[in-house]
């Protein structure tokens, strides 16, 4: 099966090479798509160098990025990760297999099983964890981790959901439309340290995907 990975970028110079590597030396016949959000550095020439097709999404917004990406893939299978180097790809290929054998629709991958205190902050853990159980208890769901960035998942499940958010709540959003559309589960991974300058506002960003956890619930009923 044809594997496209999508990765949302704006400034990710001095990891984007090392991320494509990664998703490029799986034994998949593998198509890496870009979504450059207006980086000033090297990012897109990097990216174009190491193999993936470029694409430039001049509007902002974390879930713009991914719906640009997605609706641009030929694969049967999607791995959605961040361009930053802190989803470790070597898992990808195992995560894929899981899919396959166990006829799994998504795998959301879980950094709070095996985080610490360097690569996952308290703050953001507190954060994580009050948007997790209230996404928990409005939609009668079971979630680790509601804000992970990394998935594994099949093509026509994405094709399916409806009613996903232009911003950082698409990481939420999709996990909601995968768990009501297909065979959901969630993995444990060792996520990584980040060298590059965060692209999200703490505080923002996380009273911003609260609100938006009602908005979806208000939707979808």
């Amino acid at each position: 099966m044809k594997v496209s990975a999508v990765i949302p970028t704006i400034n990710e110079e001095k990891t984007i090479g090392e991320v494509i590597e990664g998703l490029k030396s799986l034994g998949h016949e593998v198509e890496v798509i870009v979504v450059d959000t207006n980086s000033r550095d090297r990012t897109r020439e990097i990216a174009e160098e190491k193999g993936a097709k470029v694409i430039s999404e001049p509007k902002r917004g974390y879930g713009v990025a991914y719906k640009t990406g997605l609706d641009n893939i030929t694969g049967d299978i999607a791995v959605c990760l961040d361009g930053d180097g802190t989803y470790p790809t070597d898992v990808v290929g195992p995560l894929i297999q899981i899919l396959q054998m166990d006829e799994v629709d998504f795998i959301s991958c879980d950094r709070i099983t095996l985080r610490t205190a360097k690569n996952y902050t308290t703050l953001h853990f507190v954060g994580n964890s009050i948007l997790t159980k209230s996404i928990g208890m409005l939609f009668k769901v079971s979630l680790k981790d509601s804000q992970s960035g990394m998935w594994v998942f099949r093509a026509d499940l994405y094709r399916q959901m409806r009613n996903l958010s232009d911003g950082m709540s698409f990481s939420q959003d999709i996990k909601i439309e995968a768990i009501k559309l297909g065979k959901f589960i969630e993995i444990p991974i060792k996520y990584g340290v980040r060298i590059t300058k965060p692209k999200l506002n703490t505080w923002r960003d996380g009273f911003t995907n609260l609100f938006y956890v009602f908005i979806k619930r208000v939707n979808n009923s």
